[in-house]
C-alpha cells in the first residue's frame, strides 16, 4: 500500500493558520530595529498569551527567587529565542492536544511528548549555543506532528503482529505505506515556511546521519526523542521500536550518566505544558 503526502495531510484537514497575535510577535523579532517593549505590548493584547508566558516564567523549570507579574518583565527575563519557542509552542498547542489512536496515544499524549522532546533537545543543545538549543527546540516540538494524519492508517493494521512488533517501527511505516510519519512531519513544516534547517531536523530524527543541514539538531531531538520513551513520556505503541544512532549521541557529546540530570530537568517542564493544555480546555 503506497499514499501520498497530501492525501496523508488531508487526512487532518488544513493546516492551522497561524494566529495573528503569534504572526504579529513573529514580526516583531524578526524586525532589527524592534524592541522588547514593542514586543510586551503585542502579547499583553491577547489574554491567552498573557497567561502563557506569565505561567512559564513563573514555572518550576526557570526556578525563579521572586515572582514575575507582567509581561514586560517576563519578556526581558526570557528574551527573544525562548518567546520565539513559547510562541510556537501556544500556536501548535490545539493541534498537537489530539488523540492519535493509531499509535495507541490518547488525548494529550502526543503533546507532552512533544514538550518533552523539545525541551530535552534544548538542553543537549545548549552547549552548541543558545540559537542552535532553541532551534533543536523547535525540531523536538514539532518533530512527531506527522503522526496525526499517518496515525489514519495504522488504524487498520495489526501492529501486534510478530511483524510489526520485531521491525524497526520507521522502516515498516515506510514498508507498508512508501512513508513514514517523519517525512510527513518535515512536509508540514515545510508548508508552514519553517526554516529547511527544521524541516531537515524532523525529517530525519529517526535516522540522525542521513540528516544535511539539520544535523546536530536532528541528533539532539533523536537523543531527546529516546529519553522521553525511557522516561513513559506520550508512550505509544511505537514504543521503543526505533534504533538508537550512535553517531547521533557522539554528535552532542550524550552518554548515560547525563540521562539522571535530563530526566530531572525535562519532567517539569512537561508538568507544566499539561497544566498549561488543561487550562486550555476549560
Amino acid at each position: 500500500m503506497t499514499t501520498t503526502l497530501d492525501s496523508l495531510i488531508a487526512r487532518i484537514g488544513e493546516l492551522p493558520p497561524i494566529p495573528m497575535v503569534t504572526q504579529k510577535a513573529m514580526d516583531v523579532m524578526r524586525d532589527p530595529d524592534s524592541n522588547m517593549a514593542e514586543l510586551a505590548n503585542i502579547l499583553s493584547m491577547d489574554e491567552a498569551m498573557t497567561s502563557l508566558v506569565l505561567r512559564w516564567v513563573n514555572s518550576a523549570y526557570y526556578g525563579l527567587r521572586y515572582p514575575v507579574s507582567t509581561v514586560q518583565q517576563a519578556v526581558t527575563f526570557l528574551g527573544q529565542r525562548t518567546l520565539h519557542s513559547l510562541i510556537l509552542a501556544a500556536s501548535v498547542a490545539s493541534l498537537l492536544d489530539r488523540a492519535a489512536p493509531g499509535y495507541a496515544l490518547e488525548r494529550g499524549e502526543l503533546w507532552r511528548h512533544s514538550i518533552g522532546v523539545a525541551a530535552g533537545a534544548r538542553l543537549i543543545a545548549a552547549k552548541f549555543g543558545q540559537r542552535t538549543a532553541e532551534e533543536a527546540y523547535h525540531a523536538g516540538l514539532l518533530c512527531d506532528i506527522g503522526k496525526l494524519a499517518f496515525e489514519v492508517l495504522l488504524r487498520d493494521i495489526d501492529t501486534s503482529s510478530e511483524e510489526w512488533q520485531e521491525g524497526d517501527f520507521k522502516e515498516m511505516e515506510i514498508a507498508h505505506f512508501g512513508i513514514d510519519h517523519a517525512t510527513l512531519g518535515a512536509e508540514m513544516a515545510r508548508r508552514w515556511r519553517l526554516p529547511n534547517i527544521l524541516v531537515d531536523a524532523i525529517a530525519h530524527h529517526h535516522n540522525p546521519s542521513e540528516a544535511e543541514e539539520g544535523a546536530l539538531l536532528a541528533s539532539a531531538v533523536h537523543v531527546a526523542d529516546a529519553a522521553a520513551m525511557s522516561l513513559g513520556i506520550g508512550i505509544g505503541i511505537d514504543g521503543l521500536q526505533y534504533v538508537v544512532d550512535e553517531t547521533a549521541c557522539q554528535r552532542v557529546g550524550w552518554d548515560e550518566s547525563m540521562f539522571s540530570d535530563l530526566s530531572a530537568r525535562i519532567i517539569p517542564f512537561v508538568d507544566e505544558a499539561d497544566k498549561y493544555i488543561r487550562a486550555r480546555r476549560k
